[in-house]
């Protein structure tokens, strides 16, 4: 969270600027979540967790080497997902999607944006709900992770298909993004004329040239982000607060009249 994040007033030059808009874009990364309580990737290295480095956790070599520990490590994310809530901010994308043109792209690996009433169009990392066959790939059901973090290795289940190891749906480091939601983010990001980008840092490619792609596009980009980052002095507005309490407070300005 970003407890230390003042936010500065909201511009009524943005508020025109996404009033006028007819096909918003909003592009999510963990501050989004980060303040319904959903630890980052490495804030969530804790207790027996702090022994491992993000890459023997979250990457095809550390799943080669010890399958039941990465297994373990995501039924324990998964299980502090289901716990949480969606936030003021998941809920004011939800209700302006009700009248406006709103694309929804995600770098969040959670579901939260589902259970505030959104449709997402791309998890561009994956899904923490949706493990898969190692194999073959075939989906496989989530039991909705563990209440208690795990003392240790956890054996994955098989595949009822073809009898391989069932993996996480998250995207590991490494690896590609999904094709098909990467295809569908890169499409939306070219054809809108309005951009939100929200509680990402806009450093981890491919995902981070989306903004650059609808800039080039001519659309506006407006980042929303309690500190600066690398996008900052490439797009039109950059506001500093973050998700839950920008989000309400620019859709409600929006849709005044």
């Amino acid at each position: 969270m970003y407890r230390d994040a003042s936010p500065t007033p909201l511009d009524p030059a943005l508020v025109d600027a996404v009033r006028s808009a007819r096909n918003v874009v909003v592009f999510t990364g963990a501050g989004m979540s980060a303040e319904s309580g959903v630890p980052t990737f490495r804030d969530a290295q804790t207790g027996l967790w702090e022994r491992f480095s993000p890459e023997q956790l979250a990457s095809p070599d550390g799943w080669e080497h010890d399958r039941g520990l990465v297994w373990a490590w995501y039924q324990w994310r998964t299980g502090l997902v289901r716990r949480v809530q969606p936030n003021a901010g998941h809920r004011a994308l939800a209700a302006w999607a009700r009248d406006t043109e709103l694309t929804i792209l995600t770098q969040n690996v959670d579901d939260l944006h589902e259970r505030a009433g959104s449709t997402v169009a791309a998890h561009l990392h994956g899904s923490l709900l949706a493990p898969r066959c190692s194999t073959c790939a075939a989906p496989f059901p989530s039991d909705g992770g563990l209440d208690v973090e795990p003392s240790g290795p956890i054996p994955p289940p098989t595949c009822p298909v073809c009898g391989g190891d069932v993996r996480p749906g998250a995207v590991w480091f490494g690896e590609a993004l999904p094709s098909e939601a990467w295809d569908r983010a890169d499409r939306a990001a070219a054809a809108c004329d309005l951009m939100l980008v929200v509680g990402t840092s806009a450093v981890v490619y491919p995902a981070a040239a989306l903004p650059l792609r609808a800039l080039d596009s001519g659309a506006t980009v407006v980042e929303i982000n309690p500190q600066s980052t690398d996008l900052s002095a490439a797009v039109q507005y950059s506001w500093r607060t973050t998700a839950a309490v920008g989000l309400p407070a620019l859709v409600d300005a929006v849709q005044r009249r």
